[in-house]
């Protein structure tokens, strides 16, 4: 069982950045799809982005393309997402979640698809 943690989250005012990051207690070599959730409470579990394994490519939902931005350290098994321009919609607890098959980034967006996940971490950003 390989498990993954999040860090970075926290409190943030509307218009700042924060990065959060995923790491895994294994080799990023067991997966073949790497993703990014958020959830806010009574609500699913919303994509954020997905990457493919392979050439790292990388799919933002529309409603957050150009604010955020996934990218992966394979040295350190680490993933990350880079936020900007936070509004207090951004409010919400943010998961990574990877996979061992491997997927279509612009095709991907149910969290069903994913068979690992980490504990999720809080950001809130307030205006």
């Amino acid at each position: 069982q390989v498990d993954l943690k999040e860090s970075g989250g926290g409190s943030v005012q509307a218009g700042g950045s924060l990065t959060l990051s995923c790491r895994a207690s294994a080799s990023f070599s067991v997966f073949g799809c790497f993703a990014w959730f958020r959830q806010t409470p009574g609500n699913g579990r919303e994509v954020i982005g997905v990457m493919e394994k392979y050439g790292s490519i990388t799919h933002i939902t529309d409603s957050m393309r150009g604010r955020f931005i996934i990218s992966r350290d394979d040295f350190t098994n680490t993933l990350y997402l880079h936020m900007k321009n936070l509004t207090p919609e951004d409010t919400a607890m943010y998961f990574c979640a990877a996979d061992g098959g491997y997927c279509s980034a612009s095709t991907t967006k149910s969290d069903s698809r994913f068979g690992h996940w980490g504990q999720g971490t809080q950001v809130t950003v307030s205006s």
